[in-house]
């Protein structure tokens, strides 16, 4: 089979990467284009992926909806070029070039409707078929959604897919029992987050100041980070990363993957923005299995409260080990039931339908 899996954000690199390895090792032919950011390139060479590139994105609206018709036409160009037979991804681009191509469109979508409305409005009906998780039941348009027990970090991050290399530790002058606290700040620079806000440097202070006070305070940003912040910056390889989370005392900050990825490895995470409420998979992880808190910005005090309850809660990590578990019981394999249902696609599609506990199979 030929297969085209489109990259256009750093996390599509983690929620793919096991599924092409897989498809690969199964005689499948597969082909990657990826936008040309930064992070994105660094990220598919330490994961030795190759790639055709399409190009970098510009800030702006107007630039993005150009950008979108171009990157939705060379991937029609090299669907035919590749004779590609499936195409999968998380962008718009993906359903829309399938309108002129002979590919099957399969689009994996973790948002709820109204967060990502463009997406909504200009892939969902295009596309062959959506997946997402089964939190998201009642909340798509689309009726025939295949719904999953799972959530896309859980690509990735299932005790599976993903060993936490404790060598991390050492690479930046901890132990494994030390205390310390990762901080993710995000640009808010996508379509979908048009007027939409995080924590200011305030609020990053104010937290700085708390954490540092109990252990080390490392930081990781999506854009160039504040000078008042620089000295905690994050140096390890971002391929390192989710190995430092894994062990990381607690995850506070604005972006909404990474809250779920610490969440996911049984790490307590809090994150401040404007989304909070509005994101099914999170409210899931919070109100279902206690593993997150999520407090909307103008609730910035609120959130102290809460850091300061955690940090004194004894055997922290433990209590949150077993919330863990407790939500991968629930869970499957989200690799294993991608690669499954590609590979088996579109019989694979009636047999979900048909019997929807036939994924738990996939454990």
């Amino acid at each position: 089979m030929n297969i085209l899996v489109d990259i256009n954000h750093p996390c599509h690199i983690y929620l793919f990467k096991n599924f092409i390895s897989e498809m690969v090792r199964r005689n499948n032919h597969v082909i990657i284009t990826a936008k040309e950011n930064k992070s994105i390139l660094r990220l598919l060479q330490l994961n030795n992926i190759s790639y055709i590139g399409m190009g970098h994105s510009r800030d702006g609206i107007l630039f993005k909806i150009i950008k979108q018709f171009k990157d939705s036409y060379k991937i029609s160009k090299m669907s035919k070029k590749f004779k590609i037979d499936l195409a999968i991804g998380v962008s718009i681009s993906i359903p829309q070039a399938s309108l002129f191509s002979k590919y099957k469109s399969i689009m994996l979508d973790d948002d709820d409707d109204s967060v990502v409305p463009f997406s909504t409005r200009f892939a969902h009906p295009f596309a062959d078929c959506i997946m997402s998780p089964d939190v998201l039941k009642g909340k798509r348009k689309r009726k025939d959604t295949i719904y999953y027990a799972g959530y896309h970090e859980l690509a990735y991050l299932h005790p599976n897919r993903f060993t936490p290399d404790p060598s991390v530790l050492t690479e930046v002058g901890l132990r494994i029992d030390d205390v310390f606290f990762i901080m993710r700040f995000n640009a808010f620079k996508a379509h979908h987050d048009s007027g939409a806000i995080g924590l200011t440097l305030d609020q990053k202070l104010n937290l700085v100041k708390i954490l540092s006070s109990q252990g080390r305070v490392f930081i990781s940003t999506e854009r160039d980070i504040e000078p008042e912040l620089l000295n905690y910056q994050l140096t390890v390889s971002p391929d390192k990363i989710h190995s430092l989370l894994f062990f990381a005392t607690m995850f506070i900050g604005d972006s909404q993957t990474m809250t779920s990825e610490a969440a996911v490895l049984g790490v307590p995470s809090i994150r401040c923005n404007s989304f909070v409420g509005q994101i099914a998979y999170l409210e899931e992880e919070e109100h279902k299995y206690g593993l997150t808190y999520g407090f909307k910005p103008e609730n910035f005090a609120l959130l102290i409260v809460k850091v300061h309850e955690l940090l004194k809660i004894e055997n922290l990590k433990e209590k949150w080990k077993f919330r863990r578990q407790r939500m991968l019981d629930d869970k499957i394999d989200v690799t294993a039931f991608m690669v499954w249902f590609v590979e088996n696609y579109p019989e694979s599609s009636r047999i979900i339908k048909e019997d929807p506990d036939y994924q738990y199979q996939f454990k």
